[in-house]
């Protein structure tokens, strides 16, 4: 709202609260700037007194002003929530896909090692490892695909609507701040002498007046019966992409599993468990620390 409020100040008067005196130490300078970053816009203006140009009756009842910041500050909230979550759901696809094409990458590597040229056997395993891994690395983009159609980009989409919706608020309250001027003019003509001059600037001021009034009410009567609304449509906007995210999801570890289970087959031994796998490989590894190559000076 600080757009809106810069529009509204007043040449030589700042609409922030006065700076308190100097803080000493990092810890209060950083308190003193929290409190004023948590300062409700509509008390910024309750700080103005009435001799620039306040009108001395509430033009937004106190009970209303309070409702429409609850609304706001609520899809505030979910607009933060919303770019949040669309941030980190682009982070893990990429990271999925960073692991995938990591994994290709080991088996290539592998298959290109001069032990698979002498070593049959272990030429058998590690295409068997190879095909899985590219396997596993084309469902995995089916999935991402999946993702950012389904879940990233409504996501994006809902992002996009917030602008439009924080533009109408501004709109309100540029036109709350014309309304309060406006009706402050009307107020300083009634208190003067009714003579026939300030009769005529009254009435030219009440006229002025009406207009801006009712543009107010229209645009705070809209914004206060469809905030709810936009507010209270986010789970059934949502709810598609989150079934869709759970779907996209079981249908990869679902054929990881086949994947894998395949690739188990063919290449594990059967009847090792792995504390048997393990003792084995420290045998091989004591066997090469034998050698006198590698022996120790």
């Amino acid at each position: 709202m600080k757009a809106v409020l810069a529009g509204a100040a007043i040449p030589g008067q700042s609409l922030l609260p006065p700076n308190p005196p100097p803080a000493r130490g990092r810890a209060a300078r950083a308190r003193h700037r929290q409190r004023r970053s948590h300062i409700p816009f509509s008390s910024l203006f309750s700080r103005i007194p009435f001799k620039i140009g306040q009108p001395k009756k509430q033009i937004v009842p106190k009970t209303v002003e309070r409702d429409f910041e609850r609304e706001y500050g609520k899809l505030q909230q979910l607009e933060d929530q919303t770019k949040k979550l669309q941030k980190d759901m682009k982070k893990s696809t990429d990271a999925d896909l960073a692991m995938s094409k990591s994994a290709v990458k080991i088996s290539s590597d592998l298959l290109s090692n001069p032990l698979c040229e002498q070593e049959p056997a272990f030429l058998e395993m590690v295409t068997a490892f190879d095909t899985a891994m590219k396997r596993m690395d084309s469902f995995n983009q089916e999935k991402v695909n999946q993702i950012q159609k389904t879940v990233i980009e409504p996501l994006k989409k809902s992002s996009s609507v917030f602008p439009s919706l924080n533009m109408a608020v501004k709109r309100r309250e540029q036109t709350l701040q014309d309304y309060k001027r406006l009706q402050s003019k009307v107020e300083k003509y009634e208190e003067k002498e009714r003579t026939g001059p300030v009769l005529a600037k009254l009435h030219q001021a009440r006229e002025e007046l009406r207009p801006v009034k009712e543009d107010f009410e229209a645009k705070n009567k809209q914004l206060l019966e469809e905030m709810p609304k936009f507010y209270s449509s986010r789970i059934d906007y949502f709810k598609p992409s989150f079934e869709s995210l759970v779907r996209a999801q079981v249908v990869y570890y679902t054929e990881m599993h086949k994947i894998f289970g395949d690739l188990t087959a063919q290449i594990d031994r059967p009847g090792l468990s792995d504390e048997q796998r393990e003792q084995e490989n420290d045998a091989k590894l004591s066997e090469l620390r034998a050698l006198s190559i590698v022996a120790d000076d």
